[in-house]
C-alpha cells in the first residue's frame, strides 16, 4: 500500500500540457476512483486497465485506488492515459519500481490483452513535453515514427504493459525500431496540364505569391478545379515551424499517416459540398475536433461547386478567415485551432451550366441572380481575386507551344514571397495578411493618383472599406511578381478589375 505518480499529456486543440498521473492505494474494499475532471473515455479505463494488468501477468492491488489527475482543474479527454494510470496504480500497490521513468512522460492507450495502442495527437504531446523540459517520451510503437519528429527529446517505444513492466524491473528493454526512409512523396501537379486559361492561371499566381483568396466563376470544362488542385504546388514548401503546426493537427485529427514524415507541402482540403458546419470549422461532442479550414492550414481550402453549400456553412467560414483561426466554445469549455488558409471558390454562373458558357445560358435573369446570390456579399467581400473564365478553345487544346510548368511559376512565386517578407518585416509573411494600419504608413503609403482607381470605386459604392486594402494589398503582390519596389496606377487598375470580375 503506498503513493506513486508518473506523468503524461493533455490535449487541448494542438496545445499540450503534463500531468500527473498520481495514484493512491490503501487499505479498504476494492475499487478504483479516477478523479481530475475526466472525459467519458478516461473514467471507462477502471475496467480496460485492470484486464490489462491481469492479462500481463501483473498483480491488481486488491484495495482501495484512488488515481487523481493533476492539475485538478483541466479536463482530460481520450484513452492516452490508460498506460500511465497502469504504471501508477502498479507503482502504488505492487511496489513496482519506476525510478527508470523519472523525466518521462507515458502515451497509449491499452487493449484488455495488455497490448499498447496507438492513440492520435502524440505529435503535440511530445512537442509539449519536450518544451516543458522532459528528455524522455514512451510512446505506443504505432505512434513512434511521428513522435520522433519532434527534436531534442528521446523517444523509445513499447508494444505492450508487460514490457514496461520488464523495463522496469530490468527485464526487458524498451523498443527502438531503426527508422524506416520515407516514402517518396507524389510529384505535384503541373500547371502546364492547364490549356487556354491566362485569366485563371494569372489568378493563381497572385494567390500564391500574395496568399490571396481566389473565386473562379466558369461553365463546366474551364479549368477551375484543375487550377484549383495546382495552387499546393506553386506554394512555397513548409518552413519547420509551419510543418510541425500542420502535422499536428493532422495528428490530432487521426488523418496522419503512419510512418509518414513532416508535412512539407501545403495541404489541400476540398470537403464535398453536403459538409455540415461541424465539418468544416471544427466540432463535434466533447472534445471539439479540427474541421476542413484548420486541416488546411498553411495550405489551400477549396470548395467546389460553392454555390451548392449551406448558406450556414459558408457563412461559417468569415471569422476564421478573418482571424486565421477557429474558436469553438463549448460546455466544457473553448478549444482553438489554427485557420490560416487561403479560400478557393469554384462556382458554375448557373443552375443549367452550359459548357458553351453565359452565352448558351438557358436560365431565366432572376434564376441566375438567386444562384448567384448563394455567395453572399460580406463572404465574397473577403475574397481578393474574382475572376470570369471563358471556356476553352479548341484551338488552346491542338496548340505546340509549350505552357509555363509549375516549375518556372513558382519561382516567380518565391522571388516575389523573398520581396514581401523583406519589406513587411516581422508585421507580416505576405501581402495577404499586411495590416491596413501598416499599408497607410507613411513609408508604404500610395500616392492618391496611383489609389485613384480604387478611391472612384469607393465613392461609387463599388467598393467596401475593406475591399479597399485588400486591392491594395494584391497591388503590392502585382508589383513583387513584375520586380518593381512599388505599385503603379496599372498595378492597382489590375486588382480591382480582378476584384470587380471585369478582367480580360
Amino acid at each position: 500500500m503506498g503513493y506513486a505518480k508518473v506523468r503524461s499529456v493533455a490535449l487541448h486543440g494542438v496545445a499540450g500540457e503534463v500531468i500527473v498521473v498520481e495514484a493512491d492505494v490503501a487499505p479498504g474494499l476494492p475499487s478504483l476512483v479516477v478523479s481530475g475532471l475526466p472525459d467519458a473515455a478516461l473514467s471507462e479505463a477502471r475496467d480496460r486497465v485492470r484486464a490489462a494488468v491481469h492479462n500481463s501477468g501483473a498483480h491488481w492491488p486488491q484495495a482501495r485506488i484512488t488515481v487523481n489527475l493533476l492539475p485538478a482543474h483541466v479536463r482530460k479527454h481520450g484513452s492516452g492515459f490508460d498506460a500511465a494510470v497502469a504504471i501508477a496504480v502498479l507503482a502504488a500497490g505492487a511496489d513496482l519500481p519506476i525510478a527508470r521513468l523519472m523525466n518521462t512522460v507515458i502515451l497509449g492507450e491499452l487493449g484488455l490483452d495488455g497490448t499498447v495502442r496507438p492513440v492520435r495527437g502524440v505529435l503535440p504531446a511530445v512537442l509539449a513535453a519536450s518544451r516543458a523540459g522532459y528528455r524522455f517520451a514512451l510512446v505506443p510503437l504505432g505512434n513512434i515514427s511521428e513522435a520522433r519528429l519532434v527534436p531534442d527529446i528521446d523517444v523509445r517505444a513499447t508494444d505492450s504493459l508487460g514490457r514496461i513492466i520488464g523495463y522496469l524491473h530490468e527485464t526487458e528493454n524498451l523498443l527502438d525500431p531503426v527508422a524506416e526512409p520515407l516514402p517518396p512523396q507524389a510529384p505535384a501537379l503541373d500547371l502546364a496540364d492547364v490549356l487556354g486559361q491566362e485569366r485563371g492561371r494569372r489568378a493563381i499566381e497572385l494567390a500564391a505569391a500574395g496568399r490571396h483568396h481566389v473565386a473562379m466563376f466558369g461553365p463546366p470544362g474551364a479549368g477551375k478545379t484543375m487550377l484549383a488542385a495546382r495552387l499546393p504546388g506553386v506554394l512555397p514548401p513548409l518552413n519547420d515551424q509551419e510543418a510541425i503546426e500542420v502535422t499536428a493537427l493532422h495528428s490530432v485529427a487521426g488523418a496522419l499517416m503512419p510512418g509518414s514524415g513532416l508535412i512539407r507541402r501545403a495541404p489541400l482540403q476540398a470537403p464535398h459540398h453536403t459538409a455540415s458546419v461541424a465539418s468544416l470549422v471544427g466540432g463535434g461532442s466533447g472534445l471539439a475536433k479540427p474541421g476542413a479550414i484548420s486541416l488546411a492550414h498553411n495550405g489551400v481550402l477549396f470548395l467546389d461547386e460553392c454555390a451548392e453549400f449551406a448558406s450556414g456553412a459558408l457563412e461559417a467560414l468569415r471569422q476564421p478567415l478573418e482571424e486565421g483561426e477557429v474558436r469553438l466554445r463549448r460546455a466544457q469549455g473553448e478549444t482553438v485551432y489554427p485557420a490560416r488558409t487561403q479560400l478557393v471558390l469554384a462556382a458554375n454562373p448557373c443552375p443549367c451550366a452550359k459548357p458553351g458558357g453565359k452565352h448558351m445560358c438557358e436560365c431565366p435573369s432572376i434564376v441566375r441572380r438567386r444562384y448567384q446570390a448563394r455567395l453572399s456579399g460580406p463572404l465574397m467581400d473577403r475574397v481578393d481575386l474574382q475572376v470570369d473564365l471563358d471556356p476553352v478553345r479548341s484551338a488552346a487544346l491542338v496548340a505546340t507551344e509549350p505552357v509555363e510548368p509549375t516549375a518556372v511559376v513558382a519561382g516567380r512565386v518565391l522571388r516575389a514571397r523573398a520581396a514581401a517578407i523583406e519589406r513587411w518585416g516581422p508585421h507580416a509573411a505576405s501581402n495577404g495578411e499586411v495590416p491596413g494600419t501598416l499599408l497607410r504608413h507613411h513609408r508604404f503609403r500610395l500616392p492618391r493618383p496611383v489609389v485613384r482607381p480604387l478611391t472612384d470605386a469607393m465613392d461609387r459604392g463599388r467598393l467596401s472599406a475593406r475591399g479597399f486594402d485588400r486591392a491594395i494589398r494584391v497591388a503590392w503582390t502585382v508589383a513583387d511578381l513584375e520586380g518593381r519596389e512599388r505599385p503603379d496606377v496599372g498595378d492597382v487598375r489590375e486588382a480591382l478589375e480582378l476584384r470587380s470580375r471585369t478582367a480580360r
